[in-house]
């Protein structure tokens, strides 16, 4: 009988990263492409309008050579990657907190590193889940910090399902703010590109299936958050969010149609994304600053 692998935290006993420094100038054109690719309002057009929440994403980018690419698409070295073996990721949520935006075209430096790594017992196995912190600055100044939940697992077990993540409920009165998408493999091959995401989940439809498990091509975790988001700035453009928190639940594929959905409350709102299968593949909470 085959000896048990052994336990995920035994990787990681003596990994401890140093925190990384980088810069981005904040060119407009990236923001630019999104709009086009989503079919939004641009959000920002020039050199000191500010970038709306979380699309700082598409910056600060970075770009492994091919060769360092894994199987599933990913590098299968960096900074903050765990030295787990045959690694399976998935974006699990985050949390952003928002002193000021960022604003295109002004030098901007990030400040990334390591918060924690904690390893769970999930339904389809052992978990790994790593917590990046990264901070935004600007002239000195802390704009933007968040923190990015990560969650790994070893071999070919099938990919662990949002599901073990997070079991609580999220109710929901009702949702004034809605954000109609229906993302079909062209459209997630733009964000891919515009995120430097190379995960073959997101544009191979036979990987999906036989080396991942999943039905189809899936969208991408951040792709939901940042639609979560635009129900705020479609429909409540004055109000700015001071503070955020998003979890990725159930995966969502292409050809889908799904809402991105909102209901304020005071200084807060519930979001959600709903497709007719499910009501919350993700959900996010928002605080606004005081009027």
């Amino acid at each position: 009988m085959p000896a048990a692998p052994p336990p995920l935290a035994s990787y990681v006993e003596s990994w401890h990263p140093r925190p990384v420094t980088d810069g981005d100038d904040l060119a407009p054109g990236p923001a630019a492409a999104l709009s086009a690719v989503l079919n939004l309002p641009a959000p920002a057009a020039g050199p000191g309008d500010p970038l709306p929440p979380l699309w700082h994403w598409l910056h600060f980018l970075t770009w492994p050579a091919h060769r360092d690419l894994g199987a599933d698409g990913h590098p299968l070295k960096g900074h903050f990657l765990p030295p787990v073996p045959d690694r399976q990721r998935m974006w699990a949520g985050g949390r952003c907190e928002i002193a000021e935006p960022l604003r295109l075209g002004e030098p901007a430096e990030r400040v990334a590193g390591l918060a924690s790594v904690t390893a769970k017992q999930g339904r389809t196995g052992e978990l790994l889940f790593v917590t990046e912190r990264r901070e935004f600055r600007q002239y000195g100044r802390t704009c933007l910090v968040e923190e990015q939940d990560i969650v790994y697992r070893s071999g070919r077990g099938g990919a662990p399902h949002p599901r073990e993540l997070d079991e609580s409920a999220f109710p929901h009165p009702g949702d004034p703010w809605q954000v109609p998408l229906r993302p079909d493999p062209a459209l997630l091959f733009r964000f891919s590109a515009l995120t430097a995401n190379a995960h073959r989940i997101h544009y191979d439809a036979p990987y999906c299936r036989d080396e991942e498990g999943y039905p189809g091509v899936v969208v991408h975790g951040p792709l939901l958050a940042l639609l979560m988001l635009e129900t705020v700035r479609r429909h409540a453009p004055d109000r700015r969010v001071r503070s955020l928190a998003y979890r990725l639940r159930s995966p969502v594929f292409a050809g889908e149609r799904l809402t991105a959905c909102g209901t304020p409350a005071g200084d807060e709102a519930a979001l959600r994304v709903a497709t007719h299968r499910e009501e919350r593949h993700a959900t996010a909470e928002v605080t606004f600053q005081a009027p």
